[in-house]
């Protein structure tokens, strides 16, 4: 039968009313065998036999026919490639056909096919069975006169229960190296050992003189390999990419890592824009970034383009923060104000005077121990000048020490400069003070 003839809906043949006559035509089916009257279609494997019998039996012993190739095969102590063939053989002929083929169902496991026992049509015609109804359900009512012996002793067969024969290979002619009655041979194998001559003695070299030489070069990797390679260079590679999932990323870049895309490729692509309305996850702005990208930079030529482009915008962006950050530190950082600036310029004199050393006798003036300097009027001052005092002090912090060093005291550089400011002064200038 073909194998579109081996299901149910489209067998001749019917569905067997019990065990007993479905083994019955298994027997017919082994004469016809051994007579050469069947050979498989298929050109290797085996043929049919007492595996095939001894199959069918574990198959007619079923209550619902739905075998198993592993059960078969742990029963008949067989490989699964074995049982397959016989159960190939047992539909060519005609006594299985398919009711549902076995399938994998995701996190359940295999499914083992479901077949129906049906007696072929040439078993009918060959011994004369007149059978009543139509299609696979037709029932036997009679037989031919001529067929009954036939058919008792192909009963009485499959009454029998057939057991599969195991090979055994030849032993060897020798004796049993036990001393049991009639097995023993009339000299004992070790009557002549002897222990090998010095010289020929293993040496106790770890090496052996004639290595074996390894005939395996390097591994190459398939589609599915240099994806994840690709996708551990990029991780390696991109700073916003460290932490993603190896497995997720080579999902994102598999039509690029398939087109035969580099590391730096795939970076150019997904830095060469940058949106505003991006997701936050890494592996999803690569993705979204990688949209349609091998459709665009088709051929290395233009993947090179490409590489270029994101370099020249880098290095360009990079000479605008140099020139921003030169400009920054060269700026004129005067306060705007004239009242500050007077502020600034006394208290900048007062520290080059303090700075210049001892002063002539003439120059000195006693300060009354009881008289305490005027404390700075903070209150006068508006809220300008306050802002401009602050930011002068953001930029040189050495303008809170010369404050303090002036006579301004600790409280009222903290209330006009914060607390924050006038840390960051302190500690810069303990820095900077050597330690005697």
């Amino acid at each position: 039968m073909t194998a579109a003839n081996q299901w149910l809906h489209a067998t001749t043949g019917r569905i067997a009313t019990c065990p007993h006559s479905w083994m019955t035509a298994v027997h017919w089916v082994n004469q016809l065998a051994t007579k050469g009257l069947y050979t498989p279609t298929r050109n290797h494997g085996p043929k049919w036999g007492p595996t095939t019998v001894a199959v069918a039996q574990e198959i007619a012993a079923l209550k619902e026919c739905r075998p198993s190739v592993d059960y078969l095969a742990r029963k008949l102590k067989a490989s699964a490639r074995t049982i397959k063939y016989h159960l190939g053989m047992l539909r060519e002929v005609g006594l299985l056909v398919y009711r549902s083929k076995g399938t994998r169902i995701q996190g359940v496991g295999g499914r083992a096919s479901v077949f129906e026992r049906t007696i072929p049509a040439a078993f009918d015609t060959a011994l004369g069975i007149r059978t009543v109804g139509e299609g696979a359900t037709r029932r036997p009512v009679g037989a031919a006169p001529e067929s009954r012996s036939l058919l008792g002793k192909l009963a009485k067969k499959a009454a029998q229960k057939t057991r599969r024969r195991r090979s055994r290979k030849p032993s060897s002619g020798r004796g049993r190296c036990t001393p049991m009655q009639g097995g023993t041979t009339g000299g004992s194998s070790a009557a002549g050992t002897h222990f090998p001559p010095e010289s020929k003695l293993a040496s106790g070299q770890e090496k052996s003189p004639t290595p074996k030489e390894s005939k395996r070069g390097p591994r190459t990797l398939n589609r599915v390999g240099r994806r994840y390679q690709l996708a551990r260079e990029l991780i390696q590679l991109v700073p916003w990419l460290k932490g993603a999932s190896i497995p997720r990323i080579a999902w994102i870049i598999r039509h690029v890592a398939d087109a035969g895309w580099t590391a730096l490729e795939v970076q150019a692509a997904a830095e060469r824009l940058v949106s505003d309305r991006e997701p936050r996850r890494p592996s999803a702005v690569l993705a979204y970034r990688l949209a349609s990208c091998h459709l665009l930079y088709t051929t290395p030529e233009r993947r090179k383009v490409l590489v270029q482009d994101w370099q020249d915008s880098r290095h360009a962006e990079q000479a605008r923060h140099q020139d921003a950050d030169y400009s920054a530190l060269n700026a004129d950082h005067t306060p705007a104000r004239v009242s500050v600036r007077s502020i600034v310029r006394e208290a900048f004199h007062r520290t080059r005077q303090i700075a210049a050393g001892p002063v002539d006798d003439a120059d000195c003036f006693d300060i009354p121990v009881e008289t305490a300097p005027e404390p700075v009027a903070l209150e006068g001052m508006d809220r300008q000048t306050v802002l401009e005092m602050r930011a002068a002090a953001e930029i040189d912090p050495q303008f809170i020490c010369n404050a303090l060093a002036t006579g301004m005291s600790e409280h009222d550089a903290r209330r006009l400069f914060t607390n924050r400011l006038v840390d960051q002064a302190l500690n810069a200038q303990r820095t900077l003070t050597p330690a005697f």
